[in-house]
């Protein structure tokens, strides 16, 4: 069923007109309130609206090439982009996983994100800000993923900071952050 909803979600976007539309297709996988129970899809809900506005450019312009995306946003105008982000940028914020979280790795991950500066640019709180995207409560798969795809330089940014700053995070480092930060509040 979820497999049907995707690609009819995929296959009509030239059939949808209105902004209301267009935009149930965007929260068909990135969730209702902006909040993804699908593997490696963001949750955008809450993520900066200049963040979603540059990712959105880069789908668009196939400089960021991930499927469905890169398709979804091929006929997108600049107003469309800033009216998606806006929007997205309105939803609540994610939840972090409601399960017990294990004190041991919290406090690695928390040590990790001092130790590595994240709340420098994605604020303290983990919030994001400007082009910087929002982490805290984050889907764990996505982050994990992200943060692998910008180490191994295969991840398109606003700028290269992403891709110099994940150099010297080891695998093992990178689970242990995106665990604290899906479950940082």
């Amino acid at each position: 069923m979820i497999a049907l909803t995707f690609i009819h979600a995929m296959a009509v976007p030239c059939l949808a007109e209105t902004f209301q539309e267009r935009i149930g297709l965007c929260l068909t996988c990135h969730g209702e309130n902006g909040q993804s129970d699908n593997v490696e899809v963001p949750s955008l809900g809450a993520e900066p609206a200049p963040f979603v506005l540059i990712q959105l450019y880069l789908f668009r312009e196939k400089q960021r090439r991930v499927e469905p995306m890169t398709d979804a946003a091929k006929g997108l105008t600049d107003d469309d982009l800033r009216q998606f982000s806006d929007f997205m940028a309105k939803l609540p914020a994610p939840k972090p996983p409601q399960d017990s979280p294990d004190a041991a790795r919290m406090e690695r991950g928390r040590g990790l994100a001092q130790s590595y500066h994240c709340g420098f640019c994605h604020n303290p709180d983990f919030s994001g800000r400007d082009n910087v995207p929002r982490l805290a409560a984050q889907r764990e798969d996505y982050l994990v993923k992200a943060l692998r795809e910008y180490k191994s330089n295969t991840r398109p940014g606003y700028d290269a900071s992403m891709a110099e700053v994940t150099q010297p995070i080891s695998d093992a480092e990178i689970l242990d952050l995106a665990y604290f930060m899906a479950r940082a509040q």
